[in-house]
């Protein structure tokens, strides 16, 4: 479990600090004059911070396994973050504040 919360934390910073925006799915395969429509900073941040929160809910599922001698509580911690962490990056990367020029395209 370990191995996927530095995943997480290693996918973060490519996509926030290496500019790896090929990275995030759909954005890649988008036209030149579609995705300047789009703030990608602010998609990034997203992605960072999401990333970086369920790296951090693992981590703390496996130290907390670790202390109480309880397996499944890391087990627990990973589909906890993957409930909490993937709806957040999917709603919070589509919503329209991370679009620019919004009166052009209504």
């Amino acid at each position: 479990m370990i191995g996927v919360a530095i995943l997480f934390i290693v996918l973060g910073i490519l996509i926030k600090y290496g500019k790896m925006y090929w990275l995030i799915a759909g954005y890649n395969t988008m036209p030149k004059e579609e995705k300047e429509n789009y703030n990608i900073e602010g998609i990034a941040n997203v992605f960072r911070n999401a990333m970086f929160g369920m790296a951090l809910i693992i981590i703390a599922g496996f130290f907390i396994a670790k202390l109480t001698e309880n397996p499944n509580i890391q087990y627990y911690a990973f589909g906890i973050s993957m409930i909490i962490g993937i709806p957040y990056l999917l709603i919070q990367s589509n919503s329209k504040k991370h679009k620019k020029n919004q009166d052009k395209m209504d």
